[in-house]
């Protein structure tokens, strides 16, 4: 699709469309939804930040909450040599000549109303949040300078960004950081919850697979392990494969010990439970 500004003519990108459930922990989602919230024609919706550990699920809550709104999701992967251009608008040559203008995810929602998950957020440099700046306020807008144009928001434009707790990100400039509000957390899920997500995720599962993994991740969970639902289905999933073809049950331990070994190191297996 291709939408023109100022006489320049953007080649759109194209919605993402992953098959993802948000099971458990409603109280986020709800808080999520509230913050896209327009409760008066001159309020505006809020940016709101997912934070949590890597693999509790902060891309896929975002995904669930703007399904819910019926919006196109575009999913943009933020890095450490994440540049402004890449944020908005990008040039590709297409002939001699010639220049073709891409407009980034971000960029493709603002125009077509949809949502923005702008993931891992907190690994970019300041330079490239700077140039976000005017579309986390009231203006609701960003400049190219590649192109030389500025994109104006749909109303119906909404963006959430989602960051992980962990050393290796940047901290973000203040005046980013009060932008990007509210700050919403998500935990390690309860029990039941998890064994949800387990057996969302692993439907062909046996119960005996899901309980365990699930115990471990409880577990290590109360040591407080970083370890995460995430990691329980690569535990689960390998452990299937190990035992698929395996006629006698026997084998079940050996197989779910090694996959936690093999997806978490040798020292993850004090979480395991003897049987």
């Amino acid at each position: 699709m291709i939408v023109e500004i100022e006489g320049v003519a953007l080649h759109l990108s194209h919605p993402d469309q992953l098959q993802v459930k948000w099971v458990g922990q409603e109280e986020v989602m709800r808080q999520l939804l509230a913050a896209w919230l327009v409760v008066d024609e001159k309020d505006m919706p809020m940016h709101p930040r997912l934070i949590g550990k890597p693999g509790v699920g902060k891309t896929t809550l975002a995904y669930a909450a703007a399904s819910k709104l019926q919006r196109e999701v575009y999913i943009m992967q933020a890095t450490v040599d994440t540049r402004p251009e890449d944020l908005i608008v990008q040039p590709v040559i297409e002939g001699p000549g010639q220049l073709r203008y891409v407009a980034s995810p971000l960029v493709t929602a603002m125009l077509r109303g949809g949502v923005a998950i702008l993931d891992e957020g907190n690994r970019m440099s300041e330079k490239s949040w700077a140039s976000l700046a005017p579309l986390l306020d009231s203006r609701r807008y960003v400049e190219s300078i590649v192109a030389g144009i500025k994109i104006r928001a749909h109303p119906l434009f909404r963006i959430v960004c989602t960051m992980n707790d962990d050393a290796s990100t940047f901290d973000l400039p203040e005046y980013i950081h009060s932008r990007l509000q509210p700050q919403i957390l998500i935990d390690f899920p309860e029990r039941e919850e998890e064994l949800a997500i387990l057996r969302e995720n692993l439907p062909f599962a046996e119960d005996q697979v899901l309980d365990y993994v699930t115990d471990f991740l409880q577990m290590a969970h109360g040591a407080e392990e970083r370890y995460t639902v995430r990691d329980g289905i690569n535990i689960g999933r390998y452990a299937l494969k190990l035992m698929a073809g395996t006629e006698g049950r026997g084998e079940f331990t050996h197989a779910v010990h090694f996959a936690i070994r093999q997806v978490l190191g040798e020292e993850a297996l004090r979480y395991a439970r003897k049987r």
